[in-house]
């Protein structure tokens, strides 16, 4: 009977996910012992030694593709709402697009993630639309073949697209989030998911041309141009093109909460009344921490700015002599962390001082750079490809996540500002000294 629920089983797979690459030695796995049950079946000699040193050697594939390369999972968040998403195109006509080569206005992706009740039913979003496109980029900037991470197109998350939002008298907090270069808007659903349960409207914007890949709806593509953050070129010229990037990615998030706004705004929209626009606040990794620093100084309406290793070459001269007023903090991996000698630590350095609201930075010890975003839960073999450091992604997701949730509890809502401001009760959180 083994054979019989083998085939089932691939069948159920098949079915329910669809095949996939990794499963591969498996299939093959679950056709030979079919055969060998049906030779056995129809009476004929049994099979030799050959078939079975086969089986043997396609033992270890099996159990170790899908080990290594698992259909990632986001863990559900355990706020007391349940989480809607919806995804829009915006077109900025007063502004050029500055990387595409064409004669056109700047347009951009969003995704919202927004409180929903906890009942609600429907479809659950992929972790990353059209993974079709972006899956194949991210492998490449990964230095893997470009079927590598095909699976991508299987992550579902705990997320209801278009469910009906919540209600709540006044709105709820609106956060923007911004990716890094090279990043996109979903590399950050788990803290989405995190802060939309809890009750804030998060817009994480994909900077086209600076993310990975940008796809629209009309199937058009925005691949990332490697001329707006040229590499190998010298101080004064690269920070030149970084600061016309963060320039541009500043636009964006401005942008995205006017279009936010008038949504709210409106009496007959799906997001009237959901925005409270007296509690704005805005999150980025690494170029995208850049960004929310010269956003929130260019655009009083945002209250609050955190930075996950903030790549400070795109900020402005200005910004970076005056510092911010609104309410800020900062968190950094080890690895940015101990790199003193970086231009990016040293403008941090000049910057912070004059951040006359800053609650404080720390460095997470054990933890590289991707640790800050969803990319660790893509394999086991995270930290050998350089996406995480050594701390255990899940610790470092607690750790993270309690930070994250505290300062905009704190910063939008009068929370309470202990965990910010004490000694960490995590041993592997350290104050930033330089």
């Amino acid at each position: 009977m083994l054979p019989i629920v083998t085939i089932l089983a691939v069948a159920c797979h098949l079915a329910l996910e669809g095949w996939r690459w990794q499963m591969i030695p498996v299939y093959a796995l679950a056709l030979l012992l079919v055969l060998r049950a049906a030779a056995a079946l129809l009476g004929r000699r049994e099979p030799g030694r050959l078939l079975s040193i086969v089986l043997l050697v396609l033992l270890l594939p099996a159990a170790a593709l899908p080990a290594l390369l698992p259909v990632p999972a986001i863990s559900a968040p355990a706020g007391p709402f349940g989480v809607g998403t919806r995804s829009f195109e915006l077109r900025d006509p007063a502004r050029p697009e500055l990387y595409s080569g064409k004669d056109e206005a700047r347009r951009f992706m969003i995704q919202v993630w927004y409180p929903a009740d906890k009942g609600a039913r429907g479809r659950a979003s992929p972790w990353m639309s059209d993974a079709s496109a972006f899956a194949p980029a991210i492998a490449a900037f990964m230095n893997l073949p470009s079927f590598f991470l095909d699976h991508l197109a299987l992550v579902r998350v705990p997320a209801i697209i278009e469910a009906p939002p919540a209600s709540r008298k006044g709105g709820f907090p609106l956060l923007l989030f911004s990716h890094g270069w090279k990043g996109f808007d979903a590399q950050n659903t788990g803290q989405a998911l995190l802060l939309a349960s809890r009750g804030y409207v998060v817009v994480a914007v994909q900077h086209s041309y600076g993310a990975i890949m940008t796809v629209f709806p009309d199937g058009s593509r925005a691949p990332n141009n490697p001329a707006a953050l040229p590499e190998g070129r010298p101080t004064e010229e690269y920070e030149i093109a970084a600061r016309k990037l963060g320039d541009q990615w500043a636009g964006d998030l401005s942008f995205a909460l006017d279009w936010m706004e008038a949504r709210s705004s409106s009496t007959t929209d799906p997001f009237s009344g959901l925005v409270d626009s007296s509690k704005v606040g805005a999150w980025g990794h690494s170029t995208g921490g850049g960004a929310v620093i010269e956003f929130a100084a260019r655009d009083r309406r945002c209250r609050a700015v955190l930075g996950m290793d903030p790549f400070m070459r795109p900020v402005s001269p200005r910004v970076l002599g005056a510092g911010l007023a609104q309410p800020s903090f900062f968190m950094f991996s080890q690895k940015w962390a101990d790199d003193r000698g970086s231009r990016t630590n040293a403008l941090f350095g000049t910057f912070f001082p004059h951040a006359s609201g800053n609650l404080g930075a720390i460095v997470i010890r054990g933890t590289d750079h991707f640790d800050f975003s969803d990319l660790p839960l893509l394999t086991p073999l995270a930290s050998s490809l350089g996406l995480k450091g050594p701390l255990p992604g899940g610790r470092v997701i607690t750790i993270v996540d309690a930070y994250l949730l505290a300062f905009f509890e704190h910063a939008l809502r009068g929370g309470a500002a202990d965990l910010l401001r004490g000694p960490s009760p995590y041993p592997e959180v350290e104050q930033k000294t330089g």
